[in-house]
């Protein structure tokens, strides 16, 4: 049999071919896959670039408060021995641990607003939002529960002294506080200054060289001579009477005094809220704008 050649045009179908396949390489990326999105970088303008240099300054900033403060804690743990291991159960009362607490999640937080604006991170710049917003409403809610408890507020200040005075001897930094305290308002005590009796140290049943006396910060002239401290200007003031005691310390309470002082210093804590509340306002609304920056834009047709 013989075979049959059927007529066709070479240089035709190559070119077609070659025609297609340049037509095909020609095209853009979108026509060749016109479903799929493509993220396209957009440029910073002058006020976002202001935005995220004030924002990691912002963040930069807070990050050095909150070392300071987890610093200061961690300094205060250390120099008591509270981080030893006879005294790890009480180490949850220790008014230092306050400042280990805020100092690291301030840290935290302030590392990550900064770390975020630095390498426009979306994911560090959400938890940063998140973690302020939830301060901010922490903080709300507690002043709310103060405004609607202040009548408890004077129970819980006055069980708060109480047990500074009971804990005055055992920890340093109570005892700092108690005495700034006493000095700073001139007062003795809860009540009076006979409170002092509770103390197992200055009750006159004690055994030490400090019975029926009162802390040295109770005293009208704490300085001998004005110039050298006096700390045994109070020794034997439970002794005797109010009227010999008074001519030596002072015998009104704290309580009473410090309640008058945080009326009157009720506008001031006030601001300060509200001020806090704003500064972390406007660093979360700092990180929303850089992530309304980087936000990426589909291409696609």
């Amino acid at each position: 049999s013989r075979l049959v050649e059927l007529p066709y045009s070479s240089s035709s179908d190559d070119d077609d071919d070659d025609g297609s396949l340049a037509g095909d390489t020609d095209l853009p990326t979108a026509e060749q896959d016109p479903g799929e999105w493509h993220p396209v970088t957009p440029k910073l303008g002058t006020f976002s670039q202001c935005v995220r240099y004030l924002a990691v300054l912002w963040n930069l900033l807070f990050l050095l408060l909150g070392l300071l403060a987890l610093a200061v804690g961690v300094w205060g743990l250390l120099a008591k021995g509270s981080l030893q291991g006879e005294r790890l159960a009480p180490l949850g009362s220790d008014p230092m641990l306050f400042f280990v607490l805020v100092g690291l999640g301030a840290s935290t937080v302030s590392l990550a607003g900064c770390l975020g604006a630095l390498r426009s991170s979306p994911c560090l710049l959400r938890f940063f939002v998140g973690a302020v917003l939830a301060f901010a409403g922490l903080e709300v809610l507690g002043g709310l529960l103060l405004l609607a408890a202040r009548h408890r507020l004077r129970d819980a200040l006055r069980d708060t002294l109480l047990l500074c005075l009971l804990r005055y001897q055992e920890e340093p930094d109570l005892r700092f506080l108690v005495d700034e305290l006493q000095q700073s308002l001139q007062c003795c005590g809860l009540g009076s200054y006979r409170d002092w009796e509770n103390n197992p140290y200055f009750n006159c049943s004690a055994l030490g060289a400090q019975a029926c006396s009162v802390p040295a910060s109770c005293c009208l002239d704490p300085r001998q001579n004005g110039t050298v401290a006096n700390t045994q200007c109070a020794f034997g003031a439970l002794r005797v009477g109010d009227a010999a005691a008074g001519a030596v310390v002072y015998v009104g309470g704290c309580m009473e005094r410090l309640s008058a002082w945080l009326r009157s210093q009720a506008g001031g804590i006030v601001a300060g809220a509200a001020v806090l509340v704003l500064i972390e306002a406007a660093g979360a609304l700092m990180a929303l704008k850089i992530l309304g920056d980087i936000a990426p834009v589909g291409v696609g047709d």
